[in-house]
This record gives C-alpha cells, structure tokens and sequence, in this order.
C-alpha cells in the first residue's frame, strides 16, 4: 500500500510553502488509493508547541485533508534512542567536541586555503583520554552521522534519476550536545518504523535525500520513494517563511478566501495543469499527475487567487452555498443565483443581498428628478416577471425618448444606489414593486 507522510514542523502558523507538500501529499495519496500520516516534526523543544500543532490541524481541515493517522515526534523518542545506540555501536554516530566558535574558525580557514568548508573528521582521531579529558572541562559532545563519502543515486519521482554526492558534505550533526535530536534521525527512524512509501516534499531537501539514504541503510531500513517538487515563491520570487511572516492560511481564512482557491493555488500553480475551478479535491486528484510539475519556480499570484475565488463562487451551487446562507439569515436560491456572480467573497453576500432586503440608500440627481418622479407613475402594478423591467423601461423610452446609459443608470442608481450589480431584469421581481416605489423619489 502506498503510504506518505507530510510531516511539519509546529513552530509557527503553516503558510502557502507548507500548504504545497501537503496538498500534493495527500492527491498522490488519493489518486493511488493510499493512507496519508500526520507527523508533527516536534523535536525543536524550544519553538515548537501545542498551540501551533493544533493549529495545523485546524488548517489541514479546513483545506478539506483528515490524515488517517497522526504522530508527534515527542511521543517516540524511545524509538529514536534505539536507533541512536545502534548507530553508536556500529561505528556510524560519532562523539565530536568541538564549540560552535571553533567549527566557525574551521571553516574560515578552509575558504580562505580554497577548500571546501566542511567538517575534517577530526574527532574521529581523538582517543580515549582525550574524549575522557575534554568531557573534565566540562565539554558534551554532539553526534555525527559518519557519511560513507560516495555518489548516492536515486530516482526522483518528479526530478528523475539524481545524484548526491556525499563525499563533499559535511558528516551530519544527528544529536545535540543536550542530547535532543536535531530532524534527520527522527525522520528516517519515523519512515522505517511507518513504513512510508514515499517521501514526497520540497526541491530544497534533494541534497539531504543522500543523507538519508545512507542512514535507511545504516538501520537495515527500506529505502522509500523520494519525490522533489519545486518550491512555491511569492509573487516577487521569494521563498514563503514562517521566519519572515509570511501570509499564513489562518490569515487567508479570516480574510474569506475558498479553502478550495487556496489548495488549488497551493498544489496547481507551478503545473502544467490550469489555474481554474475544480469541483472538489478528488477532482484535483484524479487529474494531477507528478508528471504535470514544473522544473521551474511556482510562482504565486494573488490576483489569480482572488479571479479563482470569485469564479469557484460564481459556479457555486445554492446546496452548497445553503447551510452558511442560512447561517447568515440569507436563505433564498433565488436571491442566491441573482447574487453569486457579483462576488469576490462570500461575506460580500451581506452587503450585496441589501439590493433585495434594504435598506439601500438611493442615489438620485437633481437632473433626473422628473424622470424618475414619471418612471415612478409608469411603473406597471404586479405580478412582476422577467419581462416587467422591458415592459418598464419601453414605456419610459416612448414617453420620454431617452434610451441607453441616460435611460437605465438613473433608474439603476435609484433602486440600487450603485453603478454596478445584477441585472435589472432579474431583480425587479425580487425587490418587488412597494419597495422599488419607496426607492423612487
């Protein structure tokens, strides 16, 4: 069975960036009939918590995602602490002493000698006496994941085939001097122990792929599928960061945004498929195939947003609109199909439902005064239909010869008290003629 993971780290509210992995996780779950874990990546005592963590949650279901299955990281260091001993006695995890400073300096001189700036294994020569004499001084070691030094190839599920070369790395810091560990280990000790399929996430993680590929192997672990998409950016080309406050799908709630505009902008964008109306995730998954990913950037753009967020509520049906209709006093499919097709966001409903219910503050030139006081007299009695507004306004431009824009504004902006809106044939009907005579002077 296939099994993915999407796997954030709670530390702030998720945003667009984040949003892309989950979605396209949880599509390739769905289109290949297959279960999507929830791992909260907690390990960052410092900045993660519960707070953040439910709010993940929270925005997953608003996106319209329910994982089969969730795990914290903070549950399972049991499982982490195993791994890490087993590593120990092989040989793979080793005990290096040296001050964030000193590793600083290190590096320093490497460039300055035109070597590459990574980490000399000089812990690696250190004895017994040594580690006993540096750990008196009140030194902890921090562990590094010794890299076998070799091209680690692999075939990317979007990228294609790929080659991490981990001869020019650095041996990876896998436990802190506190002792907490830092993504990598838990990461692949989580995808052995959930038998993750494949890894699915961001083109910015493809040299860490060989990282973990040798540490999967290192724990005698299968090796999954890995997958590389590329990154979302904003409009401007920059990356989206919880670090620089980027736009976070909680705020794109409280603004009245179609959770549905926003997981097509997070997961199309970027594809070769269109940025338009879907009908529903499932929709979105029957078409997406990993295929359709760009190599290039997906670059985000909020006017597109907001055209898609207009055109999924100008197709939206009245049973789907009805229950937050109702919540709103506002129930009529009538008054709803009139309506839809005005809107940018839902909530514009409130105001643009006034046009039928009131109260509406007419607007009236003094130039139009006689004019309207005659199209007040014309106004043919009920019942009302489609037709009434033609049978209207013919009657008007026969005794006044008036017609266009001098003939239909001043009667617009009278009844309205707008220059833009539905049409007047269909709401002449629902207003009804003793309101449309009280907006008449």
């Amino acid at each position: 069975m296939t099994i993915v993971r999407w796997a954030p780290s709670p530390t702030g509210r998720i945003h667009l960036g984040n949003a892309r992995p989950a979605m396209l996780n949880w599509f390739f779950a769905k289109r290949h009939g297959g279960r999507y874990v929830l791992r909260m990546d907690d390990t960052d005592t410092a900045r993660s918590t519960r707070e953040f963590a439910d709010g993940v949650e929270a925005d997953l279901a608003w996106l319209g995602i329910t994982p089969d299955l969730l795990v914290r990281q903070s549950d399972r260091t049991t499982l982490y602490d195993a791994a890490r001993d087993r590593l120990i006695a092989a040989g793979r995890l080793y005990p290096c002493y040296e001050t964030e400073d000193e590793l600083d300096r290190r590096r320093k001189r490497a460039r300055a000698m035109g070597k590459p700036p990574i980490y000399d294994r000089a812990a690696l020569k250190l004895t017994d006496a040594d580690r006993a004499k540096l750990e008196a001084e009140g030194r902890k070691p921090h562990w590094r994941f010794k890299l076998d030094g070799r091209p680690v190839q692999f075939e990317d599920l979007i990228k294609g085939p790929q080659t991490v070369n981990t001869a020019s790395m650095s041996d990876p810091v896998l436990v802190r001097e506190d002792g907490s560990y830092l993504y990598t280990l838990p990461s692949v000790v989580d995808d052995i122990d959930l038998a993750i399929t494949h890894v699915i996430r961001g083109e910015d993680h493809v040299s860490n792929t060989g990282t973990q590929i040798e540490i999967f192997e290192a724990l005698g672990g299968p090796v999954p599928i890995f997958g590389h998409h590329n990154l979302l950016t904003d409009a401007e080309g920059q990356g989206f960061s919880k670090r620089l406050g980027s736009q976070s799908l909680s705020d794109f709630r409280a603004e009245g945004y179609e959770p549905l505009a926003i997981a097509i902008m997070a997961s199309i964008t970027g594809t070769s498929l269109p940025i338009e109306p879907y009908a529903s995730l499932d929709d979105i998954a029957a078409r997406l195939d990993f295929s359709m990913i760009s190599h290039g950037a997906a670059r985000f753009d909020p006017v597109e947003l907001d055209n898609l967020n207009a055109r999924l509520l100008h197709t939206m049906s009245y049973e789907e609109a009805l229950p937050r209709l109702s919540s709103l006093g506002l129930e009529g499919e009538a008054i709803w199909l009139l309506l839809r097709d005005n809107l940018a966001k839902f909530s514009d409903i409130i105001e643009w439902s006034k046009l039928v219910l009131g109260p509406v503050e007419p607007v009236i030139a003094d130039e139009d005064r006689d004019f309207l006081a005659l199209a007040k007299a014309l106004l043919p009695p009920e019942p009302w239909s489609l037709e009434t507004w033609g049978e209207w306004t013919n009657a008007l431009k026969a005794a006044t010869g008036r017609k266009g824009k001098p003939l239909f504004l001043p009667l617009r902006l009278a009844l309205t008290g707008r220059h833009d809106g539905p049409e007047l044939k269909s709401l002449l009907p629902l207003v009804g003629r003793k309101a449309c005579l009280d907006r008449l002077p």
